[in-house]
């Protein structure tokens, strides 16, 4: 329906009924909807208004632009939470009702690059193990992830036994992983991770880069995890100072 007469910006009104008709259903989950000539007919609107709603909209990740093609509307993500408390993938997944599950990808010692050996400083690195999983929610492939830990704190021969690497760490080195410095950044297609984690071309990835500390500031864990954007979103609380 036209857009109403209103005090505010027109696109943010544009704004709102776009996400009351995406809620509704009136467009569904990977839909393209309709060309911008006809939305903004519908709504009343001009096409200048009706793109600057289309841009917020995807900044906001609620749907996706594609050249030449159209706009579709982006899946609701599966998992939502803040990154304020420290959990594990195996906790996150398993916190919203799903079974956390892996695939192993690979695990072995290898010669620890010039970065490894700064964020795990002071440790001396001599080979550095490195893990590949890919973790899943119900069987469905959610987040890739590449661990990178001291050699020697965990047994490689155990890590296939286990979920989740932060209790098999904490068990070997009766440490506890206590916070962890984290990194976002939003990337687009991967040529490795994309195919491994059934995204598409179009659909971006969550990088998290997260070194771990214990409580005496020890560097334990560099995990680099790459989640799927249209599975996870992540938000942080922040406090006026």
């Amino acid at each position: 329906m036209p857009i109403k007469q209103d005090p505010r910006h027109l696109y943010l009104q544009v704004i709102e009924q776009l996400k009351k008709d995406i809620k509704g259903g009136v467009y569904k989950e990977r839909e393209k909807l309709p060309s911008e000539f006809q939305l903004s007919k519908k709504l009343g609107v001009s096409r200048a208004t009706l793109r600057e709603a289309l841009r917020i909209l995807e900044e906001e990740n609620l749907v996706t632009r594609r050249h030449g093609v159209g706009t579709f509307v982006n899946p609701k993500p599966m998992f939502s939470a803040g990154i304020e408390e420290l959990d594990s993938v195996t906790g996150m997944i398993a916190a919203f009702g799903k079974k956390p599950g892996s695939q192993y990808l690979s695990a072995e010692l290898v010669e620890p690059t010039e970065e490894d050996r700064e964020r795990f400083h002071p440790i001396e690195l001599h080979k550095i193990a490195k893990l590949e999983r890919v973790r899943t929610a119900d069987g469905e492939p959610v987040v890739y992830c590449v661990d990178k830990l001291p050699e020697g704190v965990i047994p490689l021969k155990d890590v296939k036994e286990t979920d989740s690497l932060f209790n098999l760490i904490e068990e070997y080195t009766q440490k506890t992983i206590t916070y962890a410095v984290t990194h976002i950044e939003p990337i687009g297609y991967h040529d490795i991770v994309s195919p491994v984690l059934k995204s598409a071309p179009e659909e971006a990835l969550l990088l998290l880069k997260q070194m771990h500390y214990t409580a005496d500031d020890e560097p334990l864990l560099l995990s680099l995890n790459y989640f799927r954007a249209d599975k996870f979103s992540f938000h942080v609380l922040r406090r006026r100072v």
